[in-house]
């Protein structure tokens, strides 16, 4: 399928070291994809659903010790030690593909290697980067076939160029205590050890798509970052786009996929999806900030998702998805998860493989239970999806869950000062299950765990980008949906109701409506959030727009906290940041 001579040899040297029995180009066609399929059920890794129900739609169960990512497990290694960072584990380079090696080393006997030629972003475009990752598991094929643009086409637009990244990912015996995530950022190399599951073993998208591709962004003059990218349509037809950062359990994919309130709709609004997890961004021609989705699919999170909280994602497993540790319903062959529905199966299969009984308190699904569901699928999915040049950036938003803390929106007052805003991103423990509830956990741009080299390098880099963005540069935000009452009920309602807050802040990005000047930024007048048919008093809303300073001089003194860790990596930008806040507070 190629005369790619690097590429070849590294596959030739990969052979020699995991020992397969045969080697299966992937070739992206449906025959196939369907041959593979059929092999994957026949094998017992996959179960075919109710095809009447569930077109092209098939379960699979991870082992039971393997069903998230291991961030303790997952490593960068670059040649020097302080080049990954306080907020990354570090690995040397050699003495982790030894380590490596030693663990893979024959795991392919019995079984065959997959190779994989991949791309993230749409083949040919001028943000395509290009990937191979070989594997002995099938249900990584099939989910690589639906979140990448897989098969010849790649290798056709490869040629014979020695620009890919190489991934090695050998399942092994599944042995926690073996379970390696490497990533070789100096060397375009990632390689996986001892999982099955989707986080761990998909290698384009947060291994490739953010942490390999943070590090290039780095030395290219690029952003590869942990966002969603959506496009407000207003009734003109005029589209604005934005790129928005949260941590989990924020509502990313629910604003990705947002359904705008009644009055709005009726006005003629529309969202549209580009992305709900990754954008790489680039200056433009005409040097704007421009955005693509490199994937072409989405990895979601399964129990919650249902026709009230997301239907635009629900609508989207309906047809060639595949689904991950969800309980089975043994009477129709189809799928269950908690938050689906109230109707539990009566007669049905937990993510476990084992007879479930809704009744005895267990869980039919994995909290972390997925679907991996095709892009094309969404209803919202925006036109510009498969554009190759990308879509331009307006706004950027940064969010968190704070309880008092940060108000429902608030505006930076320039680039730097927004990037000081993401810097200080975090959100607020919500469950005992997760150690002591309100706890306050930073999560920098969400980036901590994807972040391929220093943050500190990191921050700078933003930095540079806005220099040589100037006057063109986004308008950078902040929301907060989570701002709790005395009785700790949340003030705002959330989901669809935040278009609202997208509306001010695109008015803001073309100037036509003014704000309030606060030590942290500026906030809207309370007239200029639209509240026309929602129940939220005048009063409740000044109260989500406050800004507190005894909390936020708190919150100063956390952050200075925060940022020794950096030591002298703190770009000196984002010291005088605090400085200046803690002067105006």
């Amino acid at each position: 399928m190629t005369k790619n001579q690097s590429l070849l040899s590294w596959i030739d040297e990969m052979k020699d070291l995991v020992q397969p029995d045969k080697v299966v180009w992937i070739d992206g066609s449906k025959e196939q994809t369907e041959l593979l399929r059929a092999e994957s059920c026949k094998t017992g890794e996959m179960t075919k659903l109710n095809q009447d129900k569930l077109p092209d739609c098939y379960l699979h169960r991870t082992a039971i010790n393997d069903v998230a990512r291991v961030e303790h497990r997952t490593f960068i290694c670059s040649e020097k030690e302080e080049d990954a960072g306080p907020t990354n584990n570090w690995m040397n380079p050699a003495d982790a593909y030894k380590m490596l090696y030693d663990i893979a080393r024959g795991s392919y006997k019995g079984r065959t290697m997959y190779v994989i030629p991949y791309s993230m972003g749409p083949v040919g475009s001028p943000f395509a980067k290009y990937g191979i990752e070989l594997t002995d598991s099938i249900y990584v094929v099939l989910n690589m076939l639906i979140m990448t643009r897989a098969g010849k086409e790649v290798l056709d637009a490869l040629g014979d160029s020695t620009d890919w990244v190489k991934g090695l990912h050998c399942k092994c015996d599944i042995d926690e205590e073996k379970r390696y995530i490497c990533h070789f950022p100096q060397d375009n190399t990632i390689i996986s050890v001892n999982s099955g599951y989707g986080g761990n073993v998909l290698l384009g998208k947060k291994c490739f798509a953010l942490r390999i591709a943070s590090y290039l962004g780095y030395t290219e003059g690029w952003m590869a970052e942990h966002m969603l990218i959506l496009g407000v349509e207003n009734p003109q037809g005029d589209v604005k786009y934005i790129a928005a950062a949260f941590p989990s359990a924020c509502g990313k994919t629910n604003l990705a996929m947002l359904i705008p309130p009644e009055i709005y709709k009726k006005k003629g609004y529309k969202v549209w999806c580009v992305g709900d997890d990754i954008a790489w961004m680039r200056i433009g021609e005409d040097g704007r900030l421009w955005a693509v989705n490199p994937e072409n699919g989405f990895f979601g999170v399964a129990p919650g998702t249902n026709m009230k909280s997301n239907p635009n994602a629900l609508i989207s497993t309906q047809r060639g998805t595949i689904f991950t540790n969800v309980a089975h319903n043994l009477d129709d062959n189809t799928v269950w998860w908690e938050g689906l529905d109230k109707n539990p199966p009566k007669n049905a299969v937990n993510w476990k493989g084992e007879p479930w009984d809704s009744t005895d308190g267990s869980k039919g699904a994995h909290p972390n239970s997925r679907f991996t569901a095709p892009a094309k699928n969404c209803p919202c999915l925006s036109s510009e999806f498969d554009s190759g040049k990308g879509v331009p950036i307006s706004a950027i938003v940064f969010g968190g869950r704070r309880a008092k803390t940060a108000p429902l929106v608030y505006q930076s007052s320039d680039w730097n000062n927004g990037v000081f805003v993401g810097s200080i991103m975090a959100s607020e423990t919500t469950a005992a299950a997760a150690g002591a509830v309100g706890v306050v956990r930073r999560d920098p741009m969400a980036m901590l765990p994807f972040c391929g080299y220093h943050m500190g390098d990191y921050w700078t880099h933003w930095l540079e980008m806005g220099k040589k963005l100037g006057d063109k540069a986004p308008k950078i935000f902040n929301v907060n949906w989570f701002r709790l009452d005395d009785d700790g009920n949340f003030i705002w309602p959330g989901f669809g109701e935040n278009l609202r807050v997208l509306e001010w802040i695109i008015k803001r990005c073309e100037d036509k409506v003014g704000a309030e000047e606060t030590p942290i930024g500026f906030i809207p007048k309370v007239e200029d959030i639209n509240t026309e048919d929602l129940d939220i008093s005048v009063d409740a809303l000044k109260s989500i727009l406050e800004v507190d300073n005894d909390i936020w001089k708190e919150e100063a003194d956390g952050i200075a906290e925060f940022y020794k860790k950096f030591g002298d990596k703190l770009p000196k930008e984002l010291e005088n940041q605090l400085n200046a806040l803690k002067a105006r507070l």
